[in-house]
């Protein structure tokens, strides 16, 4: 085995400790990781919205449209719920093709729960978990700021494991 391979010995006439990296110096220096302001910016805060006496034809085809899964139920400027693709299915399921003409505000999830710019990711992803729900209305000081969505929370903290497992590699090569 090469010399270089082998750990230090009691006699190793070189009294120098080696400057390794500690746990400590490779974890985050703040606790909570990204937040999601850090998606915001990325992404931008385009938000698709609707009004609660909106027919739900209109609000499919603004989804259909969009390619989104999500429309958020604005009256006055003031969020009044969140419109999914899941409502719309449970809807239907019920009434049929009838219930296209339904108004928004009777299909929409009501008082949807909200997450901050400076909520932690895994803080606001643990909340969709837990909530089974796949959108999160972002709002700062009582105005919208925008829309999350699990893959977006998915796709940034996957981003965050492949770096912190690069540096777990850094950290054991040297």
């Amino acid at each position: 085995m090469p010399s270089s391979y082998q750990g230090r010995t009691e006699q190793d006439p070189q009294a120098q400790k080696s400057q390794s990296q500690s746990a400590a110096s490779n974890l985050r220096t703040d606790s909570s990781g990204a937040s999601i302001a850090t998606i915001l910016a990325e992404k931008g805060g385009g938000i698709v919205q609707i009004s609660s006496s909106a027919p739900l034809r209109e609000a499919m085809d603004m989804m259909g449209q969009n390619r989104i899964g999500s429309v958020l139920v604005v009256d006055d400027g003031a969020l009044k719920g969140i419109l999914s693709e899941r409502d719309v299915v449970r809807h239907l399921s019920q009434e049929g093709a009838g219930g296209m003409e339904t108004v928004v505000g009777d299909v929409m999830t009501s008082d949807p729960v909200t997450c901050t710019s400076a909520d932690p990711l895994i803080a606001v992803m643990q909340a969709m978990t837990d909530g089974n729900f796949r959108h999160m209305p972002v709002m700062d000081n009582g105005a919208m700021a925008g829309l999350i969505s699990i893959r977006d929370v998915v796709k940034h903290r996957l981003i965050e494991l492949e770096y912190d497992a690069l540096r777990m590699r850094q950290m054991i090569v040297g």
